[in-house]
């Protein structure tokens, strides 16, 4: 089994966010709903395989599950090909760190998958989660699945937009993409997807199973509580949630991972390329 050494996946890391930021627009924002439609199967499957289980009986056991299944998102963006926002606070500013890229490309490259994402994970949330029955509502009848789906939905939507602070959100952001980003930065050591998958597996699994906050992630669970009537919920409680979401996922990638191994592996390697200039 060959891998990379964390130089080389410090270049490969930085290859790659160049790549990302010079694709043309249209692709970008193509890209960015198809991972924000990936991201949000592997919620709406964490909801599913996760409902019924009475924390009372099961204990922790269900947000052990919760952030297995949950897993899936991650691999299909990264095996299958997409662009994830808090994957991309990794790569493109890894770029711009060692002068391939220039900060103008990656606010530009951040805000258009972030659009991306926001339109398929909405997708996912209203049509395939609510719409299809697969998630049920608020007054479903007690003991069915979509009574289960529902509050199991509803419970996780009603801690991450109502019993959250500002600072928890923040923080819990912070955990959750530098975990995430460690999730791509191993990924980038493997030579296949099997290694790739199980590079991912752990992370993913950990900050889903410890309560932490993905903003992409949060654009399903939010947006599907209140398409299936959760009472008590508004969107201005999902933007509130979401802003500070951003922000810890945002310090949890270029600080502690992409600006950590710049300076590790990087620093004191010579740019092969200067960013373009705009006049």
């Amino acid at each position: 089994m060959t891998t990379k050494e964390p130089a080389e996946i410090a270049q490969a890391a930085v290859a790659t966010g160049v790549k990302k930021a010079h694709l043309r627009w249209d692709k970008v924002l193509v890209g960015g709903f198809l991972a924000g439609a990936y991201i949000a199967f592997g919620g709406l499957l964490a909801v599913a395989v996760s409902s019924g289980l009475d924390p009372k009986t099961w204990g922790s056991v269900p947000t052990l599950i919760t952030g297995s299944v949950f897993t899936l998102g991650l691999v299909l963006v990264l095996v299958a090909g997409s662009h994830l926002a808090t994957g991309n606070m990794l790569l493109v500013p890894i770029g711009a760190m060692q002068r391939r890229l220039n900060w103008r490309e990656v606010v530009g490259n951040l805000t258009l998958v972030l659009i991306g994402n926001l339109a398929g994970a909405l997708f996912v949330a209203y049509f395939l989660a609510v719409q299809s029955g697969v998630i049920g509502h608020v007054g479903a009848e007690s003991g069915t699945s979509g009574a289960m789906t529902y509050q199991r939905l509803a419970g996780i939507a009603s801690l991450k937009a109502l019993h959250e602070n500002e600072w928890q959100i923040f923080l819990r952001a912070v955990g959750c993409n530098w975990l995430v980003c460690l999730a791509v930065w191993i990924s980038l050591a493997a030579e296949n997807v099997a290694d790739k998958v199980l590079g991912i597996f752990f992370p993913i699994m950990g900050f889903v199973a410890m309560g932490f906050d993905h903003v992409v992630a949060n654009m399903f669970f939010l947006p599907a509580a209140i398409f299936a009537g959760m009472p008590g919920l508004g969107w201005g409680d999902v933007l509130h949630n979401w802003v500070f979401a951003f922000l810890g996922n945002l310090v949890g990638a270029v600080v502690f991972v992409a600006t950590s191994y710049w300076y590790m592996y990087l620093r004191d390697e010579p740019s092969k390329e200067r960013p373009r200039e705009y006049t």
